[in-house]
């Protein structure tokens, strides 16, 4: 399997073989789902409902840590908390075929939630409340942490390091981001002594679907420890005041079932610095898979950079005001 092409040998073929070796039977219908870090596809059953097959991107979690993020969302399962764990056979979760490690899903379906009323952003709050309670009565063995120096310095290192950025802009990104950096260092440093447990780690509305029955969870792919505050602030958006209302509203049902430590509030901004600065490096370190270049052709574009260098200014004057206060 070649690493600048991890996918090339994951044929249709080679997805069904992987089902049909669990002995489901095919249908022969395989409908690839958005997904760029690992390969998803929705795949037809005779007399059945569909499955959803992962397939894990190679090299990037030992077996031990996929075996945790499942056994992490069997156990919110057996709480009756939304999530969609992965099918057991024969008490295994993680297969193997001609070298992809995979994982199969029943099919879940439903829309990203808009969270426009108060009626479903406190939903949502439960629901994150319930997962992180259970979050805190174990810990991760094998799974990472979130991890400041990971996110901000290596990644920001990483894209200077490559051909991907204009000549004319890496010394201004450079000196952006040390600024930027060092006072998401100060203001985040221990994660401002925040309790620290077991999170989904990437809380955004694509990995929420929602139905007439509320929100359910559909990959924990990226589950870490860390702080409460990462599965709250990228469910923000708009200005200030929207954010204040909206988090209000995620805290008021999330607090149904575990206290928040409002001090965590103050660690929105690096959050968001972070994450800035690490998109660019995770794209940058994928380019060698041929998926990402056909999604992201504007990220080899100085446009792009452009950009991305204006939105590190406005977000080192972000960081610089004084936290949201609610």
């Amino acid at each position: 399997m070649s690493s600048d092409a991890p996918y090339s040998k994951l044929s249709p073929e080679t997805v069904l073989d992987a089902i049909e070796a669990l002995e489901f039977r095919c249908d022969g219908r395989v409908l690839a789902l958005n997904s760029y870090e690992n390969r998803v596809y929705q795949i037809g059953i005779e007399d059945g409902e569909p499955l959803v097959a992962k397939f894990y991107r190679p090299e990037r979690w030992s077996d031990a840590a996929i075996r945790e993020e499942h056994a992490f969302a069997l156990e919110l399962a057996a709480q009756e908390i939304p999530v969609v764990a992965p099918l057991v056979r024969d008490g295994e979760s993680l297969h193997e075929h001609r070298g992809f490690r995979y994982a199969v899903f029943p099919r879940r379906g439903g829309r990203w939630p808009e969270l426009g009323s108060t009626e479903e952003r406190e939903w949502v709050g439960r629901f994150l409340g319930r997962i992180h309670a259970v979050g805190r009565a174990s810990a991760f063995r094998e799974r990472g942490s979130l991890d400041l120096e990971d996110l901000g310095r290596n990644a920001r290192d990483f894209v200077l390091e490559g051909e991907w950025m204009p000549d004319y802009l890496a010394t201004k990104y450079a000196e952006v981001t040390d600024e930027l950096l060092e006072a998401v260092e100060v203001q985040a440093s221990h994660w401002g002594g925040a309790r620290l447990g077991r999170i989904l780690g990437d809380c955004h509305r694509g990995n929420i679907l929602w139905t007439d029955l509320g929100p359910h969870f559909v990959d924990l792919d990226d589950c870490l420890t860390g702080p409460a505050i990462q599965d709250l602030w990228m469910l923000l958006s708009g200005g200030l005041q929207e954010m204040r209302t909206e988090l209000q509203d995620l805290l008021k049902g999330y607090e149904q079932f575990l206290p928040f430590d409002r001090r965590e509030i103050a660690l929105i901004e690096p959050l968001r610095s972070l994450r800035m600065i690490h998109y660019s490096a995770w794209l940058a370190r994928r380019w060698h898979d041929p998926a990402f270049p056909k999604a992201f052709p504007w990220f080899a574009e100085p446009r792009y950079w452009e950009q991305h260098y204006r939105s590190l200014q406005d977000q080192l004057a972000a960081v610089m005001e004084p936290p949201l206060n609610l």
